[in-house]
């Protein structure tokens, strides 16, 4: 059908206002202006609805058509657009509510979807019990990550926005190794890593093993 798309309709106008401000600039040469109101709808659309079903989404759209169109309109956005990463990550860390330096957590979640496994390791910014990704790799097997792309990850944050922007990492007992635990104290990098039962500890001063508890 020919015409022009339906113009969105925002019935949070501050929000939005503020959204569009931030994300125009953020975004500009990115995406068009179309794009990015239909971004920030969808934005709040998913703080409602709570939920990533495209067809529950597609029922919230304060749009003047049918939410059948809705639902098209979120399929060939996510089908069609690849929104860069790292641009998606300079956004995030525009918008926080604090400033640097950071605590970094590092996490791995896995499920499959039919026969198909996802596996994605992910950065985020800790800040009062909320953790805030920014950036994820999508790991090519199953199980837990490896040094170098938990090296790859931490690399990438501070390219983007400098190592001086980290205060600390921290992770679970699936991220320890020998090799990655020299790769932080080689790069000045705190760290509290939550250790496993049978975890043993070095005494540096003299060479003494003990169990971590």
């Amino acid at each position: 059908m020919g015409g022009h798309a339906p113009e969105y309709v925002f019935k949070v106008e501050h929000k939005t206002t503020q959204l569009i401000s931030i994300l125009s600039q953020s975004l500009a040469g990115k995406m068009n202006m179309t794009r990015v109101k239909f971004f920030i709808l969808f934005i709040c659309v998913l703080f409602k609805v709570q939920i990533v079903s495209f067809c529950k989404l597609a029922t919230e759209f304060e749009m003047p058509a049918k939410s059948g169109f809705a639902l098209r309109r979120i399929q060939r956005f996510m089908a069609g657009y690849v929104l860069d990463s790292n641009l998606l990550a300079r956004l995030i860390f525009k918008i926080l509510p604090h400033e640097p330096p950071f605590k970094l957590a590092m996490d791995r979640t896995s499920w499959k979807f039919g026969k198909t496994n996802i596996n994605v390791l992910t950065l985020a910014i800790a800040y009062d019990g909320v953790a805030f990704p920014i950036l994820i790799s999508m790991l090519d097997k199953r199980g837990n990550s490896h040094t170098q792309e938990r090296v790859e990850i931490m690399n990438r944050h501070m390219e983007l926005f400098g190592k001086e922007t980290i205060d600390c990492s921290l992770a679970d007992r699936e991220f320890i190794g020998e090799q990655w635990i020299g790769w932080l104290n080689l790069n000045g990098i705190r760290y509290y890593i939550r250790a496993c039962e049978n975890f043993w500890v070095e005494n540096p001063k003299n060479g003494k093993r003990f169990k971590a508890f």
